[in-house]
């Protein structure tokens, strides 16, 4: 470590991707890095590792004292958090406050992490939204179900990646989809975090018509910057939301696209964020654009990897110079089309082989195949939260990459042996 010179504190969960990439990226800046993670006692004391700070995500002041200890420790100090995740945005917003740093209020973090809260808040601000409306677990779901004008989506208020999300067309599928999700949230991690939200379901109108993400760029005096829009070329139409190809630029009209941006912004401000990553989740629907989700940290899985800015500048690099204070020199994407696959789980059971891999490379625009499930237990939507791997395509169009990720993907073949415990 570097005393004197100030670092960069990461806060990454082990279960998540995204630690790696902001690791490399602070490396290329030569920015001397903490890394805050939930990473196990016990295995932190028995094999050490340099710059791990360990932190306990359930408890977050008692985080933020950890890393303001660790920011006045051996003569170091932190000059920029940055969070990956929901549950480590507030952690930020709160450390960042604490040790005067940029940063986005906790209040707005917390919304952005709540789905009931964040429903409330894009309504009062007139920001275009399903209209929704959060139950206790204990209700009773036929009574609500006679009540709801179908098609709706049920969702947990505290979940990510399309966890626990299931379309509804009628009551009976309603009150199966309201205890299936109702069994989910009865995990104790959940309640330990927030005893109230963590035992409610939240109900809100289906929005038909293509989904798209948007990558952003919050900055207190400069406002939004548009990083990428993704276009979902696959359609999410229920019972299930899983994700699978992600393509940009995106393919929508120009006027489609500039609503898209501006509703993200309006978003965000109704939110209160203010600095810092966005990604987004919208619908263009049959009334025009609306919010499905907005999240404080960059795009989940390994799917920054699609994303080069100037000169094979990565989005983490955009991010921790935006966090650090240093120059940007753009934000302008590169002119080739990039896009990835979220290899999707067809069932449960245990990944124990993948072939086709080097066929899969080898078809025209595809760069690389990362399978990262193999050897373990697979749980597919609404239960599960992860993907088999990834596909990642870069060519002269959007059309052309997705038919390579769809190309490739087909020439990929599984052995999944079933879950015997």
């Amino acid at each position: 470590m570097a005393p004197g010179r100030p670092h960069l504190m990461l806060l990454v969960s082990t279960t998540g991707y995204t630690g790696e990439a902001f690791r490399d990226a602070a490396r290329a800046l030569e920015i001397p890095t903490l890394v805050g993670s939930d990473r196990c006692h016990v295995l932190a004391e028995q094999w050490p590792l340099e710059g791990m700070v360990t932190l306990d995500f359930r408890h977050p002041d008692e985080a933020v004292e950890k890393i303001v200890a660790a920011s006045g420790a051996d003569g170091r100090s932190i000059g920029g958090i940055v969070p990956t995740s929901e549950t480590t945005a507030r952690i930020a917003a709160l450390a960042s406050r604490r040790l005067g740093l940029r940063h986005n209020s906790p209040v707005a973090t917390d919304a952005a992490a709540n789905k009931r809260v964040m429903r409330e808040l894009l309504e009062r601000a007139g920001v275009p939204a399903p209209r929704a409306r959060a139950f206790p677990l204990d209700s009773d779901p036929s009574i609500i179900a006679a009540a709801v004008p179908f098609p709706v989506v049920l969702k947990p208020l505290l979940l990510s990646a399309s966890r626990g999300v299931i379309r509804a067309d009628d009551p009976r599928a309603f009150c199966a989809a309201f205890a299936r999700i109702g069994a989910m949230l009865a995990a104790p991690e959940l309640l330990e975090m927030h005893p109230t939200d963590a035992r409610r379901i939240l109900v809100e109108s289906f929005v038909s018509g293509p989904e798209v993400a948007v990558e952003g760029l919050l900055d207190a005096e400069t406002g939004f910057r548009c990083l990428a829009i993704f276009d979902k070329p696959d359609p999410l139409d229920g019972p299930f939301f899983e994700e699978t190809i992600y393509v940009t630029p995106s393919r929508l009209p120009a006027s489609v696209q500039d609503e898209i941006v501006a509703t993200t912004e309006s978003a965000a401000r109704a939110l209160g964020l203010t600095d810092g990553p966005v990604h987004a989740e919208l619908r263009v629907g049959p009334t025009g654009v609306q919010v499905i989700e907005v999240a404080a940290r960059t795009i989940g899985g390994l799917c920054s990897r699609t994303l080069r800015f100037g000169t094979d500048v990565t989005l983490e690099e955009i991010v921790i110079r935006h966090a650090m204070d240093l120059p940007i020199a753009t934000t302008e994407r590169e002119r080739l089309a990039a896009g990835v696959m979220m290899i999707p789980i067809p069932h449960a059971g245990i990944l124990t082989d993948v072939t086709g891999i080097d066929q899969a490379k080898a078809v025209s625009g595809v760069e690389d195949v990362v399978i990262t499930a193999l050897e373990r237990r697979l749980v597919p939507l609404p239960e599960g939260k992860a993907y088999l791997g990834f596909i990642f395509a870069r060519g002269a169009s959007p059309a052309f990459v997705e038919q390579a990720l769809r190309e490739a993907h087909g020439r990929l073949v599984l052995e999944i042996k079933p879950n015997l415990v």
